[in-house]
Parts: C-alpha cells; sequence; structure tokens
C-alpha cells in the first residue's frame, strides 16, 4: 500500500518537474547563439542617432533557458567601428575603427527565440567607454515580452506575500503555509506588469485555530505538508496588486519520499583550476607531454580549463588544459624552465591527462593525450559556419579562477560560407 502511495505521489511530481525552466551553459560557438549576438548589437545600434555602429568583438558567459520559448543570456563585447549609423550598412559589413580613436564597450543581454524562429530582445544593458570620456550606461528592455527575472529579485517580495496569505485564507488546511522556495520567475511589461512565478510552500507549526495569519513565531516544519504553486499576478502602475491566480498542489509530508542525496564516494569531484592540489599533477602532466613529443621545443602550460579529482587507489587527477610551445629547444635546454617563455607564433596544443598518485608506493602514473588546436577547432565547428573563433579567458571571483567559454568575431560569415541572418529572423 505505501507503495502505491509513493508510486501515486512520483506520477503527481512528474508534470511539475517537467515543466521547470531548464538552464545550461552553452558553446558561443553556435548559430543561434550569433542570431541572437547579431540581433543584440543591431538593436544597440539602432538606437544611436549618431556616431559609428559598434562591431562585435567577443562574447562570453552564454547560458540557454527553455521556459518555454528558448532564452539567450549572455555577454558581449563591442569595438566602435567605421561606418556611421545613417548608412545603410550592417554592422558586419564595417570593419574595427582604429584603437587609439574607438570606442569599447561591454553589453550584458536576454534574446528570446521565439517559436516563429524570430529572435527579440528582451533585456540589454551597455556600458560604452569613450575613446577618451568616463563609462556611459545604456539600457534597454523590451516592452511588452516577457523575459526570466532573478528569482530574488526585490519586485516578488510583495506578490509572494500577498500569494502566501491567498493561500493560507482559501484553504481548509488546518496550520499556515509560509514561503519555502522560489524556483522560476517570468515578467511582461504591460499598462503595468504581468508575473508569473513558481514556487514551493511548507506547513507550519501555527495551526490557523490560534494564529490569524504568519508571525514570527511561525517556524516551518520538517516532516509536515509541502507544496507546490504557480501564479500569475498583475501589477498597476500604482504598484498595487490587481489580480492573482494561483493553482498550487499539496502533498502529504508522510508520504513524501526524500530523493537520495547527490553523494557519491568514488566519484569525481571538481576542484578549482588554481588549487595548489593540482600543482604536483600540473608538473608531471607537462614532463610527460615534453618527454614524447617530438618536437624540437618545450611546451609549457597556458591554462587550465578543468579539473576533477578521484579518490581510487590512491588519488586520481583529471585535468583538460593548453599547452603552448616556448623558445626554448630540448637542443639547447635539458630540461623545462620558468625562463622559458611562450612562443606567440609557436604551436597550441588542447590537452588532457590522467595523473594517479599513490602516496604510500611515493609513484606517480600520468598520461597524456593531445591535440593540435587548429584540428579540434575544425571538429568543433560546423562545416560552412564560423563567424567566431573560440579563445581562452579566465574570470576571477572571490578569490576563484574559472575559465570561460568565448569566442572572438573573426569577420564577416558570409566569408567563411555562411550567409547572415535575414532580416525576417531578427527583431
Amino acid at each position: 500500500m505505501k507503495l502505491i502511495a509513493i508510486l501515486f505521489l512520483c506520477s503527481m511530481l512528474l508534470p511539475s518537474l517537467t515543466q521547470e525552466p531548464f538552464s545550461e551553459e552553452i558553446d558561443c560557438n553556435d548559430q543561434d547563439v550569433f542570431k541572437a549576438v547579431d540581433s543584440a548589437l543591431r538593436k544597440y545600434n539602432s538606437e544611436n542617432k549618431s556616431g559609428n555602429q559598434f562591431v562585435l568583438y567577443r562574447v562570453t558567459e552564454v547560458r540557454k533557458t527553455d521556459n518555454p520559448d528558448t532564452f539567450y543570456s549572455f555577454k558581449y563585447q563591442i569595438k566602435e567601428g567605421d561606418c556611421p549609423v545613417q548608412s545603410d550598412k550592417t554592422w558586419q559589413e564595417c570593419d574595427y575603427k582604429d584603437s587609439a580613436q574607438a570606442a569599447t564597450g561591454e553589453c550584458t543581454v536576454t534574446v528570446a527565440k521565439r517559436k516563429n524562429m524570430k529572435f527579440s530582445v528582451a533585456t540589454q544593458t551597455c556600458q560604452i567607454t569613450p575613446a577618451e570620456g568616463p563609462v556611459v550606461t545604456t539600457q534597454y528592455d523590451c516592452l511588452g515580452c516577457e523575459h526570466p527575472i532573478s528569482t530574488t529579485n526585490p519586485e516578488l517580495e510583495p506578490i509572494l506575500k500577498h500569494a502566501i496569505q491567498h493561500f493560507n485564507n482559501n484553504t481548509d488546511h488546518s496550520h499556515l503555509f509560509d514561503l519555502g522556495e522560489v524556483k522560476s520567475a517570468l515578467r511582461q511589461v504591460v499598462a503595468g506588469w504581468n508575473y508569473e512565478i513558481t514556487y514551493s510552500i511548507v506547513q507550519t507549526n501555527c495551526s490557523k485555530e490560534n494564529f490569524l495569519f504568519l508571525t514570527p513565531d511561525c517556524k516551518s516544519l520538517s516532516n509536515a505538508d509541502i507544496g507546490e504553486c504557480t501564479d500569475k499576478a498583475h501589477v498597476d502602475p500604482q504598484l498595487r496588486i490587481a489580480s492573482l491566480s494561483q493553482k498550487c498542489n499539496l502533498y502529504p509530508g508522510e508520504d513524501f519520499v526524500q530523493p537520495p542525496g547527490k553523494i557519491c564516494p568514488g566519484c569525481p569531484t571538481v576542484i578549482p583550476v588554481d588549487s595548489p592540489e593540482l600543482e604536483e599533477a600540473l608538473n608531471h602532466s607537462i614532463a610527460k607531454l615534453n618527454a614524447e613529443n617530438n618536437g624540437n621545443f618545450y611546451f609549457k602550460i597556458d591554462f587550465v580549463e578543468k579539473a576533477t579529482a578521484q579518490v581510487v587507489a590512491g588519488m586520481k587527477y583529471s585535468i583538460v588544459f593548453r599547452a603552448k610551445e616556448t623558445t626554448c629547444s630540448k637542443e639547447s635546454n635539458e630540461e623545462l624552465t620558468e625562463s622559458c617563455e611562450i612562443n606567440k607564433h609557436g604551436q597550441t596544443l588542447n590537452c588532457k591527462s590522467d595523473v594517479l598518485v599513490v602516496p604510500w608506493e611515493k609513484k606517480i602514473y600520468p598520461t597524456v593525450n593531445c591535440e593540435s588546436l587548429a584540428k579540434t577547432s575544425m571538429m568543433k565547428r560546423p562545416p560552412g559556419f564560423s563567424p567566431f573563433r573560440s579563445v581562452g579567458v579566465n574570470k576571477t571571483e572571490e578569490g576563484k579562477t574559472r575559465h570561460l567559454r568565448s569566442c572572438e568575431y573573426k569577420g564577416q560569415p558570409w566569408e567563411a560560407g555562411a550567409e547572415p541572418a535575414p532580416e525576417s529572423e531578427v527583431n
């Protein structure tokens, strides 16, 4: 009987789980990403009434969200071009202006891909640095477009407070419920604002018999009833909640089965790319690479893209890194040293190493596999489309360094065999 109850609960949970927005980081070297960037940059250039158009330089931090339309959120860097905004040319037909006289900038943007395959800009904020002068910030919001917003946005607080009160006043449950977790939120600018919010609720220790509304004494109970709600609210221009529709599903706490944790003894664990723990493994990796490489010059590690550690019969490190040829020849140097500088015109390798460290044997077993950057770049790019070239960019936040997927615009895409997005596909 208990098994039937659990299966019934899972069948109720499954539809709500499948409707959750799915967000993932994706490769910037993608045709739809380029169309999204194109629509954003065209929108920005169209808002300028004088001066020159800006030309794409680099795209970073691309995330794709399905909810149910597809949204692309990313940052892109731009440089001033040599085409006036009044000209009939698109930004793709412009060249960069001389660096000393060119303005530069960075934009943070969310672009929606509609079901009709059109791209439209939902939000865009750009910070422009003139060749001489302070930073200028411009912001664009697509009025009438529905787009995701942060689940911690302060705008949601009064709506959620009203929604919880509405639930408690309109259900027959014996106890009051409080907010659990906000899972997703959408906002649309109309004559006011429309919001769609999905969140969880949890039963508290406050009974309706003794409490008319939630107070600081009301605490969430760990084994009590839980629920999930999706609300649609309209806030008028006077910031009043004009309407609220609410759909909630409650699940008895005694029947709720907590999914198993994600702790996995023996599974690979991601570690920071600048962790001191990697130093020994990296030294053995580059030594192994130089010993097995038949070239005349030593290689050294340029940057580490990602790394994991795994407890096996010892400790196994799996590392993805990029190595570059140095100016130190094997003929003149017995080994790679810190003084060996990277040759800017030398070969570049994409490498993956597995290093097994067995402390009690005082032994280290490295294996390294590398491919030329030119070869791997060709493998990643679909034939006929390549307006970008992949580059390595490291970003440091709160003392941690991570490698960003980054693409630099390398020129007009039709020169590489791909046509630019038609006007009908970009809004």
